[in-house]
């Protein structure tokens, strides 16, 4: 019974302090309860076409064959051949190689390609002169200019072929090109052969693919044949089209 007092003090201290732990920790939770309110708030839902473009793109992959161009095999599946050099980051400069794999998005099964569709395709393209590729498209060429086509390394004199067939819609000296002949394919390609020394057709000529357009002449002290391949207005890269 002598203990009572004590015993009794003890309680009351530790009502005290568990009166002050319960107002701590109910303050923590109302903190708590307003961070876990402001943290958790649902995210708003992304638009449709956001949700549309997280999806992933279907295709196949393509092996490329020997003597294939980027252009024949887009049009095998039927795609733009923009759509490609996005789809696997094709850079300007570069060719197909023989054994490189290509996404081809959109395609559902993985179509057989001729081992030579130049020739078993009148509307594949040709070279137009045989040589050595001495400048490449985007190549940078003067201050702030760059390369629309390929300079071919050729003899003054050689014969310059059509690439394909089509309509010649330009046969005329042209500032910045010199003697230039153009030629219109009639699916929104047109070729385009420049640095002539003469030219060997006239406006509104059909020529057909390897006929004879122009002679190669001599620019300074290069003989090359400036060769260039547009889609409407914009050049694009002639490797992607020659085998």
């Amino acid at each position: 019974m002598g203990q009572e007092p004590a015993l009794i003090r003890e309680i009351v201290v530790l009502r005290h302090i568990n009166f002050n732990n319960l107002f701590f920790v109910s303050f923590l939770l109302f903190l708590a309860g307003c961070a876990t309110t402001e943290e958790y708030k649902p995210m708003p839902s992304l638009p449709a076409e956001s949700a549309a473009g997280a999806v992933k793109k279907t295709g196949v992959y393509h092996k490329v064959v020997r003597g294939q161009t980027l252009w024949q095999i887009a049009d095998a599946y039927g795609v733009d051949i923009k759509d490609i050099i996005v789809s696997n980051n094709i850079p300007n400069g570069s060719a197909l190689e023989a054994g490189q794999l290509l996404f081809i998005p959109g395609a559902q099964e993985v179509k057989v390609i001729s081992e030579h569709p130049v020739d078993n395709n009148k509307n594949a393209f040709i070279w137009p002169v045989k040589g050595k590729v001495v400048v490449y498209f985007d190549d940078p060429v003067s201050f702030n200019t760059v390369s629309h086509g390929l300079d071919i390394q050729a003899q003054a004199g050689d014969t310059v072929q059509a690439a394909r067939e089509g309509d010649v819609v330009l046969a005329d000296y042209l500032s910045g090109y010199g003697r230039t002949v153009m030629i219109d394919h009639h699916d929104g390609l047109i070729s385009v052969y420049a640095r002539n020394a003469r030219l060997l057709v006239k406006l509104g000529d059909h020529v057909y693919k390897g006929d004879a357009i122009a002679e190669v002449g001599l620019i300074g002290n290069r003989t090359v044949e400036h060769f260039e391949i547009r889609h409407g207005s914009q050049a694009t890269n002639p490797l992607y089209y020659l085998p």
